[in-house]
Formats: C-alpha cells, sequence, structure tokens
C-alpha cells in the first residue's frame, strides 16, 4: 500500500515535470509581470466589451492608481479593496495598489451594504487604512448608508461598469438603463474620487518607489463563511508567484501565445489567479462582467477564438444549454479548466463532446491555498471526475476528520496539504489558523476526497456537508454525481435533515431544478416516486434520498457554485 509520505503521484506527472527550485518563488508578482509590460507593451491586454486594452496602458494606469493611493497617505500594509464585476479597473487597481505596496481583497459587489461593512471594519481591526474602490451605483446604494460605521475607511475611488467604453456608448447606456449609474458625494472624513476624472486623467504615471518583498502581505480574500461570519485569507507574494509558476509550469503555457476568457469573478480566488496568470504569461484576457450572459461570452469567444477558459462547472452547463456555444469553431480552444465545485462526469463527456476530447482539465483548490493545490495532468493521462494529483512542491495526506489520524490509500478522508501555497494565517483571527493549520504545518481542507493508487483525488463531500443516516457516512457529492444521470435532473444538491424518529441521524433531502429538455407532464409526485426508486436502484439504501423537493430555480453563490446554505434554512 503506498504511502502519502512517499508522495506516490509524481510518477504520473507529466514527463519533466520536477517540483520548482525554491529560488523561483523567491519573489513578488511586481517584479513577476515586468516583463509583460517590457515586452509586449503594444498587445492587448484586455478585451472589454468591444475596447482593446494595451499593456502599456495598464501598466501606466497601473502607476496612476498607486500614485495616487500614495498621495493620499497610504502607506506599505494599508489595505485596497475591490468591489467591482470584471471590468479594466480591477486588473488596474489591483496591480497599482500592490506596487504600492498595499494589500488588496475582493469585495463582492453582490454583498448587502451590512456584509459589505463587516469586511471593510475586519480589514481595518488591526488599525490600517482601508481604501475602496467601487462602483457608482454601489456607493449610491450602500457607501453612503454605512460610511459612518466604518472609521478605517479613509478613501473611496468610484468608477462606472462603462468607464473605459467610448463616451457614446456611456451615455446611451445610461439612457438605456443598461449602466447602473449613481452620484457621487461627499463622506465625512473620507476622499471621495472618481476613478477617471480625478485618477486616470492627473494621478502622475511615473514609477512608484516602494520596497515589496516575496514574505509582504499581497492578498486578504475573504472565505465564503461555511461556518460563521468570512474570513480573510493572507497570502504573501511568495504564495502567488509559487501558484502562478506551478500552473504555467503543469500547463505548459507559452509565455505571450494564448488569449484567456474566464467567467470567473477576480473578487473570488478562482478568477483572480487567472487574470494575474494571463498578466504574467503576457496574454490577452477577455473580461467578462456578466458570467451568466452566455450570449455575450459566445460572441466575445467568436471574436476573440480564446485558446483557454477557466469556469465553475454551473457556468460550463450554462453555456452548453445555449444552442450559439454548440456552432462556434472550438478549434482554437485548448485547455479549458474547471474548478471551485464538483462537476458531474456526464456533463464532463457532454462539454468534452462539444470542445473536443480531453480539453477539459479538472482541479481542486481553495483560497487558503493561493489556491490550486492539485490538477489533472495537461498531456497525461485526465481521469474525468477527478481533480487530478497534488501539484509541484505539495505534500498532501489524507485524514480521519475525527481523530486525526491518516487513512489507508482508497478510503475517505479529509484533504490536508502542506507546502509554499499555505496561506499565512486568517486575518486577525489567530485561533482560527490554529484550528485550520496543524502544528506541521498542513493546511485542514474540509473537504473529503477518495486518492486511488495513482494519485489522483475525487472529491466526495465537504466534511460539513456530510450526511449521517443511522451511523452511515453518506457523502453527498458522491451521491449527487450519480442521481445526476437521471434525464429529468439538471441540477441537484443534497442535503441532510434531522430524522425527528432517530435522534442524531438524518433524512437524505434531495432538491432537483429539472432539465429544461426534460419533457415534464406536471406530475410531481410521480416523478419523485420514479426518480427515488431509480435511486434506490443505483446507491446504497441509506444514501437514497427519502425526501424530494421539486424547485425552479437551484440557489447559486456569487461565483455560481450551489448554495446549500440557503437550502439548509428553506
Amino acid at each position: 500500500m503506498p504511502s502519502y509520505s512517499e508522495r506516490f503521484w509524481k510518477q504520473n506527472w507529466d514527463e519533466g515535470l520536477e517540483d520548482l527550485d525554491p529560488q523561483e518563488y523567491e519573489t513578488t508578482f511586481v517584479e513577476m509581470i515586468k516583463e509583460a509590460f517590457e515586452k509586449v507593451p503594444d498587445k492587448t491586454a484586455l478585451a472589454y466589451l468591444g475596447v482593446d486594452i494595451p499593456f502599456r496602458q495598464v501598466d501606466s494606469c497601473a502607476n496612476q492608481f498607486a500614485n495616487m493611493l500614495i498621495a493620499n497617505g497610504f502607506e506599505k500594509g494599508d489595505v485596497v479593496g475591490i468591489n467591482l464585476p470584471n471590468i479594466p479597473e480591477y486588473v488596474i487597481s489591483l496591480i497599482g495598489a500592490l506596487r504600492a505596496g498595499c494589500a488588496i481583497s475582493g469585495v463582492s459587489p453582490l454583498l448587502s451594504a451590512e456584509q459589505i461593512k463587516y469586511q471593510l471594519n475586519d480589514l481595518g481591526s488591526t488599525g490600517k487604512k482601508v481604501a475602496l474602490v467601487t462602483l457608482d451605483a454601489i456607493f449610491a446604494g450602500h457607501i453612503v448608508k454605512i460610511a459612518d460605521d466604518m472609521p478605517q475607511l479613509k478613501l473611496v475611488v468610484a468608477t462606472s461598469v462603462a468607464g473605459f467604453l467610448p463616451k457614446i456608448k456611456q451615455v446611451l447606456g445610461k439612457l438605456l438603463k443598461k449602466v447602473p449609474t449613481g452620484n457621487l458625494s461627499p463622506l465625512a472624513g473620507k476622499t471621495v474620487l472618481d476613478y477617471h476624472k480625478d485618477v486616470l486623467k492627473t494621478a502622475a504615471s511615473t514609477d512608484v518607489d516602494v520596497d515589496v518583498t516575496p514574505d509582504d502581505l499581497g492578498w486578504i480574500q475573504y472565505t465564503g463563511g461555511t461556518t460563521g461570519p468570512p474570513k480573510g485569507a493572507m497570502l504573501s507574494h511568495r504564495n502567488a508567484a509559487h501558484n502562478m509558476l506551478s500552473i504555467n509550469r503543469w500547463l505548459g503555457w507559452e509565455w505571450g501565445k494564448g488569449v484567456l476568457l474566464s467567467g470567473f469573478p477576480m473578487f473570488h480566488i478562482a478568477g483572480l489567479t487567472v487574470c494575474e496568470g494571463a498578466i504574467f504569461f503576457g496574454w490577452t484576457q477577455v473580461l467578462i462582467p456578466n458570467p451568466r450572459d452566455t450570449e455575450h461570452i459566445c460572441k466575445e469567444m467568436a471574436k476573440y477564438k480564446p485558446t483557454n477558459m477557466a469556469n465553475v462547472p454551473s457556468l460550463y452547463q450554462m453555456l452548453m444549454a445555449d444552442p450559439k456555444f454548440k456552432q462556434l469553431d472550438h478549434t482554437t480552444l485548448g485547455t479549458c479548466i474547471s474548478a471551485a465545485a464538483p462537476f458531474p462526469k456526464e456533463s464532463q463527456a457532454e462539454l468534452e463532446g462539444i470542445i473536443g476530447e480531453g480539453k477539459l482539465l479538472e482541479l481542486y483548490g481553495m483560497t487558503e491555498t493561493s489556491p490550486v493545490s492539485t490538477m489533472n495532468p495537461s498531456r497525461g493521462k485526465k481521469k474525468l471526475g477527478t481533480v487530478g494529483m497534488p501539484i509541484l512542491n505539495v505534500d498532501c495526506k489524507l485524514v480521519d476528520p475525527g481523530s486525526g489520524e491518516e487513512v489507508p490509500v482508497g478510503e475517505p478522508g479529509e484533504i490536508c496539504v502542506k507546502g509554499p501555497l499555505v496561506m499565512q494565517g486568517y486575518f486577525n483571527k489567530p485561533e482560527e489558523t490554529t484550528h485550520a493549520i496543524d502544528t506541521d504545518g498542513y493546511m485542514h481542507t474540509g473537504d473529503v476526497a477518495i486518492m486511488d493508487e495513482d494519485g489522483y483525488l475525487k472529491i466526495v463531500d465537504r466534511t460539513k456537508d456530510m450526511i449521517i443516516v443511522g451511523g452511515f457516512k453518506v457523502f453527498s457529492s458522491k451521491v449527487e454525481d450519480v442521481l445526476s444521470k437521471h434525464p429529468a435532473i439538471g441540477l441537484l444538491a443534497l442535503i441532510g435533515e434531522e430524522n425527528p424518529e432517530r435522534p442524531g441521524s438524518e433524512l437524505v433531502k434531495a432538491y432537483i431544478q429539472l432539465d429544461p429538455a426534460f419533457n415534464f407532464d406536471g406530475n410531481e409526485d410521480a416523478l419523485k416516486e420514479d426518480i427515488k426508486a431509480w435511486a434506490r436502484d443505483k446507491v446504497a439504501p441509506y444514501e437514497a434520498p427519502k425526501i424530494i423537493e421539486i424547485i425552479e430555480e437551484m440557489p447559486l453563490t456569487a461565483v455560481g457554485k450551489i448554495d446549500k446554505k440557503v437550502l439548509r434554512v428553506k
């Protein structure tokens, strides 16, 4: 029986792959991206709604943003929250803030005013100054109401989703109400600036002189808060450098020769990483402000012919449901990354039937691991339904969530990872950090998986999502994968519901969104019984759902994951 400590999966890495020399990631993101701005200044860096923005302009604007921060008293170690969809200002702000020595924090534009306030106050809880880059509509709708309750928020810079579009499109967008807008107004004790008028038209574009080191904190990315309020994972420049270099080496992506299209929002670690990676690789990236607009994505694909995509599984499923996506010429499309949520095996096969066999690559990671920990091989054997094997410089073991003891290879256990990808800790939460990272330096991910004898991991559940039925463990992801093959099921999610007849035991409950292609006669009771009977034939009796609820629309998080928290309170 192989041992995790032997890292036996390395024998299945693509030929020529070796762990990175630690000196390779002893650098900063600021240093890593210099090459792109020097070598391809006139190449399109950002393609946004018909506007092509070259690397030269991104470089200059980022310097302006950095100089603006410094002019407003921001110093190394202060924090910049970026509360934007995937628009050019997001990329410019993150590069500029890092050049100024600040840490950045993605703030979802979908958050409520109270949620924004919580995150910004948490970021300012150690006394550091906080800036916020936001949309003018969010400023008017949320920020003005909560500004007085955020003492460490010193600077607000507001823009519009149409900020980089030609004036005629900006005016038409506002008239047709396609562009959300809001008026800026003074805030007591804070500086309020217009991104384009006060930063990109007036700030100096000269290089800034701030000493940024590999140890420095560059990112405070908030996790979803499955158990309590969200926590800020602190990532250093070294963390990010290791992950980007590892991804690049693993995938064999050529410098300067790619076009990336990703629907992942940049406030999420996956979207942030592919965005930063595209800048580092000297690639053009097509910005998608609304990932649910599959018609727009198809138009951009037809125009820019992306060589690579990165999306959450639910977006790939939405694209597959759009006839225009199936009609596109996918010959220029290479690796398509899927991450952030389980992707049913049947759907993976269906996607590859459209884009080409062997193009889909499923990987696994989390905010706390910068984020990628495992990937399917780029050239070697991809096992659909798995998230591949641990990547460069990563130690991995599976343990019993209760005892912490290693489980044998082939048995389910909690994924624990160690290496230069593991975060510095949770921001201002030492107890939470101690709970997550053990004394040997392993990050306990909370995800349960099975590793096969080749080192490939199959995620079967979150430790918090495991359903206990009469002492038996039901791994919801495993059962969902099986049930998704039923022709009536489009999306589904399993949760545990307390069994009133057996204290301490749960009932398996399935929430189902019907497949639009299914010919449904309207008889819900008959359909539920059919699904239950079908399930009993496919899974163990204790795994089969006892309760089925058919819902019109599955609740999704901002990234497109099924939101089980919402289902649990239904």
